[in-house]
């Protein structure tokens, strides 16, 4: 799981979203039904959503799978006020919408909700990745109750962090002996690929402890420098190529 930007709508859909819930005020009921009949709404939706997401459309919850549906991060069942409000409106893949999450919220004593919510904070400060076995550790509750509701530790998805580690070593050590080469092209090319594969949550930690003491040994010195590049083009910087 990463963090992700939630843009702001435009006024129209804005407009749109508040006179469904409006509507949905005054009639007392049926949020879900609503929601269901608002396929246009729901479709404008998803365009926006798809362009939050990580790589090529991917699920915010396990980043493995494509999106396919709306989920409501706190679900129409427990708050049917917020079935039209787009800070509660994530994407996500059919499994994990309809087999993991369903309904599902948990909240600790205060009300404050147990799950991560990508859009709205940093998922590392309630997960560990650890990036060798692909499997998630939980920093805080949150972190704990977000791998269990999601499934995060599912065998499927613990081999496919592992394997695209492997993946983006090799692929970051390629970015650095074409950046080398001054292969500009192909430094854009393999630089795209990177970032929208799917497990974006591997390549967003390796980023993340690209400046540690011990990256250049864990990592690597040639995947080390590799992600010194993709951070410069990020950027819109040439990043030095570490030789060592």
């Amino acid at each position: 799981m990463i963090p992700l930007r939630r843009e702001s709508l435009p006024e129209e859909l804005t407009a749109r979203l508040t006179a469904r819930a409006e509507r949905l005020s005054d009639r007392g009921g049926g949020a879900r039904e609503l929601w269901r009949d608002s396929r246009t709404i729901r479709r404008d939706l998803s365009i926006h959503l798809v362009a939050m997401a990580a790589g090529l459309s991917r699920c915010m919850y396990c980043g493995d799978s494509e999106g396919t549906s709306i989920d409501h991060f706190q679900p129409i069942a427990l708050a049917p006020l917020r079935a039209f409000d787009w800070l509660n409106h994530l994407w996500a893949c059919a499994f994990c919408n309809s087999n993991q999450k369903r309904d599902l919220y948990p909240m600790d004593r205060q009300g404050r909700a147990l799950l991560i919510d990508p859009t709205a904070e940093e998922p590392a400060d309630h997960l560990d990745l650890v990036l060798a076995t692909g499997a998630y550790r939980p920093r805080t509750a949150k972190g704990r109750e977000t791998i269990r509701i999601f499934g995060l530790d599912r065998p499927v998805l613990e081999r496919g962090r592992a394997q695209a580690y492997v993946r983006c070593r090799s692929m970051l050590r390629d970015l650095a002996q074409l950046a080398a080469a001054d292969e500009r092209a192909e430094v854009a090319a393999v630089g795209h690929a990177l970032t929208v594969q799917p497990f974006a949550d591997v390549l967003y930690e390796m980023l993340r402890l690209r400046t540690a003491p011990r990256a250049v040994l864990v990592f690597g010195p040639e995947a080390v420098a590799g992600l010194n590049v993709l951070m410069g083009a990020r950027s819109g910087e040439r990043a030095p190529i570490d030789r060592r």
